[in-house]
């Protein structure tokens, strides 16, 4: 388990803010996020190791539910967004998704950027913890169409050769018939639900400023 992060709220350590993305997997985060030429922070890296004994299992006991945020360690990925918020640079894990396992370290550095993207499945789920260090530029779930979801995601997934065939049409079914529900949540966690377009307006503003983007919603309850 990471530390917890030093930044206090208002402490004026931190000058750089991130941009969470999030979405079902297969939305388009990844494509989106090199688009915006901002440094991008991959927190699908922050998985979970496949021999981890805290890992959740799906409901009829097929494998490990890694669409589940507990299939996740938050508490790495917020302490690296708030080392690259106040030092501009943090070493962060390399996860292979096809072996369930993390195969090396690497530094991630931001130069002279004002504003970076932390873009995965699970970034509203510490949403609130970047607002209360004072690190949230803005929080964004990418939203379309469940049956394009599908199709992207299975193409991407069959391409990289993440899991078996069986695992992705399963799981691939899963998700699309639970994907209201999932962008549901995020929104609830704080996240904006759009479209592509008014996303990357949204990322590309929060990169000119390197602050808070006008707008951007404060759930509470």
């Amino acid at each position: 388990m990471a530390p917890s992060p030093s930044l206090s709220p208002g402490s004026g350590e931190a000058v750089i803010r991130v941009v969470l993305l999030t979405g079902p997997s297969g939305s388009g985060k990844s494509s989106l996020a090199a688009r915006t030429g901002l440094p991008v922070l991959q927190l699908d890296d922050f998985y979970k190791e496949g021999d981890d004994p805290s890992l959740p299992r799906l409901p009829d006991g097929s494998g490990t539910d890694w669409d589940s945020p507990s299939s996740w360690d938050a508490a790495a990925a917020l302490a690296a967004i708030a080392e690259l918020a106040s030092s501009g640079t943090a070493e962060v894990p390399v996860y292979d998704i096809a072996t369930s396992s993390r195969t090396g370290v690497r530094r991630l550095g931001l130069g002279q950027a004002p504003a970076f993207v932390a873009e995965g499945i699970f970034a509203a789920d510490i949403a609130d913890a970047c607002r209360e260090l004072g690190l949230l530029a803005d929080a964004l779930c990418l939203r379309g169409r469940p049956t394009t979801t599908f199709r992207r995601r299975l193409v991407r997934d069959l391409r990289e050769g993440r899991k078996s065939v069986p695992v992705l049409l399963r799981r691939g079914w899963r998700l699309m018939r639970a994907e209201r529900g999932i962008v549901a949540r995020q929104e609830r966690l704080g996240a904006y639900a759009c479209e592509g377009p008014e996303a990357l307006a949204r990322i590309t503003a929060a990169g000119v400023r390197g602050a808070h983007v006008p707008g951007l919603r404060t759930v509470t309850g």
